[in-house]
């Protein structure tokens, strides 16, 4: 049993913790703490949660504080709102190391006490609801990747652990879908899991040589039902909100003892090795079906090394030419991203020179990667998704295919040539899954969900955005084709995919306060679809995904949806036609979910139709609605002006 047994004086200093059930213990200071006059407003916030219990939280509207020991008057609201702007979807995601031009440190160990402490919180929480008792230990592991923020985040994390009654496991270094599986695989399964370093594309595909990627973090959430939703993190940000605004001075707290740490990665792997094993199910070779398969693995530096030496040696692969392998913080090759030009580059050199029959990319956390193929094709982006969906189509005919709007009409044409549905949904990965586990609640059999990024989920594997376990659906599809006497590649599945002639993505800074750019994308965007109703922009149409057989309207209502699951991000998809083409092409304007800016992308079948449209796009809408005055639409014009970005 463990006993919290909490000492505080009458100034409110937290002066030690005691929990009898580890042979470490705990000391968390806090000091200088002034006793305070609180004059709160709230209101209070009716919540479900995904874990299947209701609870309401109270929002502070407005709240003001003096302090005895200053006659200056502090508005917490600005405190607050730090916190609150480091929600970014499902995930929190901040700087956390100087470095970044015209940005400052916001995601602060202070910061991700506070946020861990309310995940304590809400776990424990939740888990007696749920059961109707008290729980006597609640257990959550904790992971990182290897960015150079992660100690002192890690420190952070375990210590607001600890203040909420949880018993924190430190797994090290770890992916992000190892600790979601944490939850589940047996010895472990914690209650609760904690990822640090959450990096996606909104901030990645940013960055420049002085905007390097290891100024950056973030958390991400798991239970065991999975990942949390955005308005679960929203509440929970909130809750975490008031705590650091309530806490005057921001001293961050200590370890004085190293907590109970685990090898949970060693378990990951033999699951991962297990699921190959026995589904290619060898005939000669089954405890090394990989033998005679050359695979090279781009790490990025990141958590995507164990994959080699703990998954692909130990099957019987041959692994020489593996790129950056070792852990290294400060990303000194390129950006780990399976998108990212340099790292395709650099792992398709390494497959033709090595005569290699598969090249594998994961980004830092490994919920993402991308391959190359035998011949060198790197195969990301559309071509990753028509790949998994040859594959998932094979094994579960007919099933439906949802992905991000972004895809193109030839993806389209692809995955229903092939007898599979396709489900066009909202940009974002949670976004995604999250349409795929509600089809198939409603009965229509939905076994891949899968964004542009590279995150894809599998119904068969938890819904779990999983880039290693993605891959081992290819290395079985590998080894299957040879067994059956086949010599090609990997990349012969996709051989008859259509490429759109033209694609584009442009971005449009918003021009005010980072308070105010949510609002301000909110209705710049629902300007445009004003403008689209009411036929400002001859040949367009609002696209609501109407011809889809899954839910009509779906890409158009959702921005409406007076539903509890709070819209992330605005977008809208137009259908492009004209009189000599037909329809030929189409534009998404979403707002972005990480950045305060708006992404344009565009795709078009005929030659120069992504610049005709941005040329309508900018004088037709930005124009004349007036909304070049609070966008910065320099990329736009200059795309408009010569069709080219750079």
């Amino acid at each position: 049993m463990i006993l919290h047994h909490l000492k505080t004086s009458n100034i409110g200093q937290l002066e030690e913790i005691h929990m009898a059930s580890i042979t470490s213990s705990i000391t968390l200071q806090n000091t200088n703490v002034h006793k305070t006059n609180f004059h709160l407003s709230t209101e209070t916030k009716p919540f479900k949660t995904k874990l299947g219990f209701s609870f309401s939280l109270s929002r502070t509207k407005v709240i003001h504080i003096k302090s005895y020991s200053t006659t200056n008057e502090v508005v917490l609201n600005e405190e607050m709102g730090k916190i609150r702007r480091l929600q970014s979807g499902s995930d929190v995601r901040g700087v956390a190391l100087e470095g970044e031009k015209g940005r400052t440190v916001d995601l602060s160990p202070p910061a991700v006490e506070a946020i861990a402490e309310s995940f304590g919180e809400w776990v424990i929480r939740g888990l007696e609801q749920e059961q109707g008792h008290p729980i006597e230990v609640i257990r959550v592991s904790l992971g990182k990747d290897p960015r150079i923020s992660g100690p002192s985040l890690s420190v952070a994390v375990l210590a607001g652990l600890a203040r909420a009654g949880c018993l924190g496991i430190d797994m090290g270094l770890a992916t992000t879908p190892a600790c979601f599986m944490s939850t589940l695989l047996s010895p472990f399964a914690y209650d609760a899991s904690i990822m640090i370093g959450v990096i996606k594309e909104g901030v990645l595909e940013q960055m420049t040589a002085s905007h390097l990627p290891y100024t950056r973090n973030g958390l991400k959430f798991f239970t065991k039902r999975g990942g949390l939703t955005s308005p679960e993190v929203e509440d929970i940000c909130d809750k975490a909100a008031r705590k650091y605004a309530n806490r005057l001075t921001k001293v961050s707290t200590m370890l004085r003892t190293p907590p109970t740490r685990v090898d949970f990665m060693s378990c990951y792997a033999k699951h991962l090795r297990d699921i190959i094993k026995e589904r290619v199910n060898h005939p000669v070779h089954y405890h090394t079906p990989l033998k005679g398969f050359q695979i090279i693995v781009n790490a990025g530096n990141g958590s995507g090394g164990f994959f080699t030496w703990d998954v692909l040696d130990k099957l019987g692969a041959d692994t020489f030419g593996s790129l950056h392998l070792n852990p290294d913080g400060m990303f000194p090759n390129h950006i780990p991203n399976p998108e990212d030009k340099t790292a395709m580059a650099l792992t398709r050199a390494a497959v033709l020179q090595n005569s290699a029959d598969l090249g594998i990319v994961f980004d830092t956390d490994v919920d993402r990667s991308g391959v190359v193929d035998n011949s060198g094709n790197p195969i990301n982006g559309d071509k990753l998704i028509a790949l998994m969906s040859a594959i998932v189509l094979r094994e579960h005919p007919g099933t439906t295919i949802v992905t991000d709007a972004r895809t193109s009409v030839e993806l389209t044409r692809f995955i229903t040539n092939r007898g599979g549905q396709h489900c066009l949904y909202r940009v974002g990965y949670r976004n995604v899954i999250d349409k795929g586990i509600n089809l198939n609640k409603d009965g229509i059999e939905t076994h891949l969900m899968m964004e542009t990024s590279g995150h894809g989920a599998l119904k068969e594997n938890y819904y779990l955005d999983d880039g290693a376990y993605m891959v081992v659906k290819i290395i079985i599809e590998i080894v299957r084709m040879k067994l059956t006497g086949s010599d090609k590649g990997i990349g012969d599945l996709i051989k008859d995919l259509e490429e759109p002639l033209e694609s584009i993505e442009l971005r449009m800074n918003i021009i005010s306060e980072p308070r105010d750019t949510k609002e301000i994308a909110i209705e710049a965007l629902e300007t445009f679809r004003n403008y689209i109703e009411e036929g400002r922009l001859e040949g367009w149409k609002l696209d609501s995904c109407g011809d889809c057989w899954v839910s009509k309207g779906c890409l158009v209502d959702s921005n409406d949806s007076p539903s509890a699951v709070a819209v992330d991000a605005h977008m809208y998809r137009v259908k492009v036609s004209d009189e000599e083409h037909g329809q030929h092409g189409w534009l998404l304007i979403r707002q972005s979910i990480h950045d305060p800016n708006i992404a344009v992308n565009m795709q078009s079948s005929v030659p120069g139709g992504c610049q005709n449209m941005t040329r309508h796009f900018k004088d037709r809408f930005l124009v004349a609605s007036g909304m070049d005055k609070i966008l910065d639409i320099t990329q736009v014009d200059k795309f408009a002006k010569s069709g080219h970005i750079g």
